[in-house]
């Protein structure tokens, strides 16, 4: 059935011109604001999200997952030729793309990156299409206890998406649950932590507080941290590679593909891994492993088609259980709940249309990005000569513009500026943020199933252990916690012994 859909959807948005014109928008915007050091995919998801308010579900999507995915290949571009890589994910890539820019032959590596991107982003796609109805038969088992610890087990894998400290990870975490309690109780209808202030009754808008933490906050970081202009761009000349390199290089893309969609499924395993995996696969089977990290195509095509197909890993988890698996994911699931639209297993059961449409938002903006980098590529390396103050002065007024344009309230500005500054301020004590996102999320999911399944049990909390799914769930994230706890000790005590 979501096939047939897909079918009809792409038909349709491709014989639309104005939802054809969002998604080149979408995926030109994207590649510019990935390729910009500073400005990582959640934060250019974050500023843009107010745009897709006046849109209808659909074409938000189509909107937001275009500069999702471009996003994510634009990060590249900066790492290929100023040694500076625009996202986490791109990390890897500048270990030979850098030297290959270097070599003169900055064109080629953007190609390699390029290629390898577009086709690990349709091996996302194809694994996403294949491996979402599996999960939703899982979870169209599930009630509200299994709900309840899914939302736990989210949360506690959560805390590790941004690094840092574990326990300061679940600790925000926490502060992002009883922000999510803010407002009017759904069952007795009281308002609660709302200081007697009218503007708080409705709740914290997820909105004003994601573009805060993730869009402001990066604003604030950069602006303190770094200055100046960025190093000198090198000319980019023939980017046409030779085509029996491109197809030699299709076992390292299909490694590189798989090995991002199952790690990206993974929550909070995040693009830094499955892109470490991919390059050090690579490396470890080539003939040549010393070619590495002096410019080696394999170097980049790899971490390359890693990278993007991780974005169909990682829409696994969000639309088949409700549970985000990284910051990005985060915030597309929060413009699917302000449009209305609750990920999880009910989703493909109730709105198989929507579901189609999001996977024509990765088809087509995987194959946009292809046909706008390799046509605009030259024009969109300029744009990094762009200086940095005026840039993110740009971007903390779209902050301010978009956080009011939600309700046209002042109040949600304000809510803006405050997470701003909590997210600033997390920063400088080395404390992950993208957990306060998580937790106003995943909070009301928790609070409401959690009090559903007390309902149910009259108040016994054995309906978690009695139910064997819950229980594993439960298990698992005592574990996540308990483990890293528990390793460090036992080394200590093995030590010991030998000694």
């Amino acid at each position: 059935m979501i096939l047939e859909h897909f079918a009809e959807t792409l038909l349709a948005a491709v014989l639309t011109p104005q939802l054809l014109l969002l998604v080149v928008a979408g995926v030109a915007i994207g590649i510019v604001l990935g390729a910009l050091p500073g400005v990582s995919s959640t934060m250019a998801l974050a500023i843009l999200l107010p745009v897709s308010f006046g849109l209808d579900p659909g074409a938000a999507m189509l909107f937001l997952i275009a500069v999702f995915i471009a996003s994510v290949y634009g990060g590249s571009i900066s790492a290929i030729l100023v040694n500076i890589p625009g996202t986490p994910g791109a990390i890897v890539t500048q270990f030979d793309g850098y030297p290959m820019a270097q070599g003169g032959q900055a064109g080629h590596a953007l190609a390699y990156a390029l290629i390898a991107s577009s086709i690990g982003g349709l091996i996302g796609l194809t694994l996403l299409i294949t491996l979402a109805p599996v999960v939703v038969a899982v979870a169209m088992s599930f009630s509200s206890p299994e709900f309840a610890m899914a939302a736990v087990f989210g949360l506690v894998l959560l805390s590790f998406a941004s690094g840092g400290s574990t326990f300061r990870g679940i600790l925000v975490g926490l502060i992002g649950l009883i922000c999510g309690m803010v407002g009017f109780d759904v069952l007795t209808d009281v308002s609660r932590f709302d200081f007697g202030t009218a503007a708080l009754q409705g709740g914290v808008e997820l909105v004003p507080l994601t573009v805060g933490i993730f869009g402001l906050a990066e604003v604030l970081r950069n602006l303190a941290t770094r200055d100046g202009a960025l190093p000198p761009v090198p000319r980019i000349g023939s980017m046409l590679p030779p085509i029996s390199r491109i197809v030699g290089l299709w076992k390292t893309v299909l490694r590189g593909g798989v090995v991002g969609t199952f790690v990206g499924a993974i929550p909070a395993a995040g693009s830094a891994i499955s892109v470490a995996i991919a390059y050090t696969m690579e490396k470890r089977l080539a003939r040549d492993p010393d070619r590495f990290g002096k410019g080696a195509p394999a170097g980049i095509a790899g971490p390359e088609a890693a990278n993007s197909a991780g974005v169909g890993g990682s829409l696994v988890p969000m639309m088949t259980l409700g549970i985000p698996g990284d910051p990005i994911t985060a915030v597309l699931m929060g413009a699917l709940l302000i449009h209305g639209l609750r990920p999880g297993p009910m989703l493909f059961a109730n709105e198989p249309g929507f579901v189609a449409t999001i996977y024509v938002a990765v088809f087509l903006a995987v194959v946009l990005t292809l046909v706008i980098g390799f046509g605009f590529m030259r024009i969109i390396a300029q744009v990094m000569r762009v200086p940095r103050v005026l840039l993110f002065t740009a971007i903390a007024l779209l902050c301010v513009v978009g956080s009011f344009a939600i309700r046209n309230s002042i109040v949600d500005v304000y809510v803006m500026l405050f997470f701003g500054v909590v997210g600033y301020l997390l920063y400088m004590m080395r404390i992950p943020p993208a957990p306060l996102a998580f937790g106003l999320i995943l909070g009301p999911i928790l609070e409401e199933n959690l009090r559903r399944s007390l309902i149910i049990s009259r108040g016994s909390w054995s309906i978690f252990i009695e139910r064997p799914i819950a229980l594993t769930l439960l298990v698992l994230s005592i574990a996540t916690i308990l483990v890293p706890l528990a390793v460090p000790l036992l080394r200590r005590h093995l030590r010991g012994a030998r000694g």
